[in-house]
């Protein structure tokens, strides 16, 4: 009888996941490595997009339209576009920006061009295993560095 690593409802877990990634990738057409790869450089960025939303959101202390628990006086004011090059190919995301000029992202810092592998293969880590590690705190180097990153990770598959 072979002995499994996994129990019961890991297997069937991880059987759902396969079965969802096999449909997101029936839906999205995905014919060639070049269709993944562009959709490896679209889930970056908009982990990314949502990690500094999120980073904003804690700076200001309330959420996008939660306008009646604003207890500041600096607010949004819009966003600036950013390239950045990643091991997939360039990346464009769109960076939320402040009134005051006093918001100091830290998942994607001022001037920085490049993005570490590092933190690439966590973002996709994160999407292939639907979070669910990170959620149950197992993913602590992701939790080091991008603390504010799992509200941006809502998206499932």
């Amino acid at each position: 009888m072979p002995k499994y690593k996994l129990s019961p409802e890991e297997r069937e877990a991880e059987r759902q996941r396969k079965e969802q990634i096999r449909g997101l990738l029936t839906g999205l057409e995905i014919k060639d490595f070049s269709d993944i790869q562009s959709l490896f450089k679209e889930m970056v960025g908009e982990v990314l997009e949502n990690g500094l939303e999120g980073e904003l959101d804690d700076e200001l202390g309330y959420s996008k339209y939660d306008y009646r628990n604003k207890e500041t006086a600096n607010s949004r004011n819009g966003h600036s576009k950013k390239t950045l090059k990643t091991s997939y190919g360039e990346v464009g995301i769109k960076v939320p920006r402040d009134r005051s000029g006093e918001f100091e992202p830290q998942l994607v810092k001022k001037q920085q061009t490049t993005l570490s592998g590092d933190i690439e293969e966590k973002i996709i880590s994160m999407y292939a295993k639907s979070c669910s590690n990170y959620s149950k705190g197992k993913n602590t180097e992701a939790i080091r560095i991008v603390p504010i990153i799992r509200s941006a990770m809502t998206v499932s598959l």
